[in-house]
């Protein structure tokens, strides 16, 4: 294994280069999606980007989005927004201690939101 590439003891954690060679992409793309805030990678105390495997699969989504549904980046921002929203649902739906009253207006709130991030307002 070329330890240049992982960080120290964190195999889950890789530099720009082989981030891009992983997913068949050049880094000057993830430098792009980065300053659009499509992806946030962490960095090194000398500011070297670090992608997590979440961040990997977020970026194998994008370029998913990107290449085989041709939709724009401007596109994409929007639902990945919307997608944020949905996973904010998905444990409101099972939380019990809500009462259904609670429940029905968090429903409401994220659904507002993502009427406007859909821009029906």
């Amino acid at each position: 294994m070329n330890h240049k590439s992982t960080v120290g003891l964190d195999p889950d954690l890789f530099f720009i280069s082989m981030a891009a060679r992983m997913l068949g992409m050049h880094p000057q793309t993830l430098r792009k999606y980065e300053r659009l805030g499509l992806i946030q990678p962490t960095r090194t105390i000398g500011s070297m980007r670090l992608y997590s495997r979440e961040e990997l699969e977020r970026l194998k989504l994008i370029k998913r989005l990107v290449e085989d549904g041709g939709i724009n980046l401007a596109g994409v921002q929007r639902l990945l927004s919307i997608a944020e929203v949905v996973q904010r649902l998905r444990p409101l739906m099972r939380d019990e201690t809500l009462s259904v009253r609670d429940t029905r207006r968090r429903l409401a709130q994220e659904l507002d939101a993502i009427s406007r991030m859909l821009g029906f307002d």
